[in-house]
């Protein structure tokens, strides 16, 4: 009778425990304000360093050494932030110790409108260790936290990050404003990295999405509009969300439509590909023209698997760099820019929001359903000209052409929020 009692004592408990840790885990004020916009600059510092380490550079395997600014760790951190919980996040690098601040959004509840994370790691080898953690007002003990790190890095990635970071790098050291890790490359190593990236279940998606294209396009003419492949492939994305996730379904679709138009095969990211049929190649268009549909196809997959702060800063820093040595800067690719990401904005905003874009797909589209009409915006411009007539970035002219494109972009039915 003990037994039974203690045990409905320990059950009725449960819930009371589970409300007090919530209580303690939220809060009504964010430690970190602010969705953090990445900016053109910090996207050009992080392609430039990716570049350096970049393995089709030098092939050879062996030991490499790169080091990682702490600004570039903090637009890391708020990138994933914004795309767990449109948060943000700091982070602070020591000798020997770094921190991470970290605010994400809550959904609706009594107990606070955020989850505020602090965490502080410090050097041990080749993967540092996490030494503190607190959620809100609730601190962990180390053995709670490292077990609670260890499902969320699982959840995040494909496989076992710890242990594949374990099997790569060689040390991780901190030091002032700067992590320096060294790793080891070789060819195992970059497929691990790769399948890191895809779970198998994304692996599956992808490969439904890229045999329906190759379906699609293989009686196509030479050329055909981004308009006449949406419909089948968020046709299949309706029936298997149906059932399933409508936000991977979609997620899926908009990736295999990326790497396509960009004539980018799908093995770059799933090595499995390789094997798979693949679709005939075909030029891609939208509004007549064969760049649009890859500035709105990229950024609708960068903001369906990212978030938006980083397509637009993406798009943004092509056109600063095309005014430099390109072909100038454009508006009307700024627009396609922008019609994507807000594409892939609501086609993963939510499973409800993601089932419905992708059934009004399937029953047929048009490109002004999707691509406002920015024929009549200025492009071609080199540097100087763009600054003579509008100011630069951060002036007011700018700001009156972008808000024009984004009213545009709130005309069209489908991608009205």
């Amino acid at each position: 009778m003990r037994f039974l009692l203690r045990a409905l004592l320990l059950l009725a408990a449960l819930p009371l425990a589970a409300v007090v840790l919530l209580a303690l885990a939220l809060q009504d004020r964010p430690l970190v304000s602010g969705l953090a916009q990445p900016t053109a600059g910090d996207i050009e510092r992080v392609r430039q360093a990716l570049g350096a380490q970049d393995p089709r550079r030098d092939r050879r395997s062996g030991l490499r050494t790169v080091a990682i600014a702490e600004e570039d760790l903090a637009l890391a951190a708020n990138v994933l932030a914004g795309q767990i919980g449109r948060g943000a996040a700091r982070v602070a690098v020591r000798p020997g110790t770094a921190t991470l601040q970290a605010s994400l959004e809550a959904p609706p509840n009594p107990f606070g409108r955020y989850v505020n994370i602090e965490a502080a790691f410090r050097e041990a080898g080749a993967v540092p260790e996490l030494v503190r953690l607190r959620i809100g007002r609730l601190p962990l003990p180390g053995f709670a936290a490292d077990l609670l790190l260890g499902a969320a890095l699982r959840r995040l990635t494909a496989t076992d990050a710890r242990q594949l970071a374990g099997r790569i790098a060689e040390s991780a050291r901190f030091g002032d404003g700067t992590l320096t890790v060294t790793y080891r490359w070789s060819d195992e190593v970059a497929a691990l990295a790769r399948a890191s990236l895809v779970t198998p279940q994304d692996q599956e998606r992808l490969h439904a999405y890229q045999a329906r294209l190759a379906d699609v396009v293989e009686a196509a003419p030479g050329s055909l509009s981004v308009a006449s492949l949406l419909p089948p492939l968020f046709g299949l994305a309706a029936e298997r969300g149906a059932g399933a996730d409508p936000v991977q379904e979609n997620r899926a679709a908009i990736v295999v439509l990326a790497l396509y138009a960009t004539g980018q095969p799908l093995q770059r990211i799933v090595a499995a590909a390789a094997a798979w049929r693949a679709p005939a190649r075909r030029t891609v268009t939208l509004a007549g023209r064969e760049d649009l549909p890859q500035h709105f196809l990229v950024s609708a997959a960068i903001a369906a698997e990212a978030g938006s702060p980083l397509a637009d800063a993406i798009g943004l820093h092509k056109e600063v760099d095309d005014s430099r040595r390109g072909s100038g800067f454009s508006f009307i690719d700024i627009g396609a820019n922008r019609a994507g990401t807000r594409f892939g904005e609501l086609a993963t905003e939510s499973p409800r929001r993601a089932l419905q874009m992708a059934r009004t797909l399937a029953a047929g589209a048009a490109e002004s359903d999707f691509m406002p009409g920015v024929s009549d915006l200025p492009e071609f411009m080199p540097e100087a000209e763009f600054r003579r007539r509008f100011g630069g970035l951060d002036s007011d002219g700018y700001a009156r052409v972008i808000a024009g494109i984004d009213s545009r972009i709130d005309a069209l039915p489908l991608l009205h929020r």
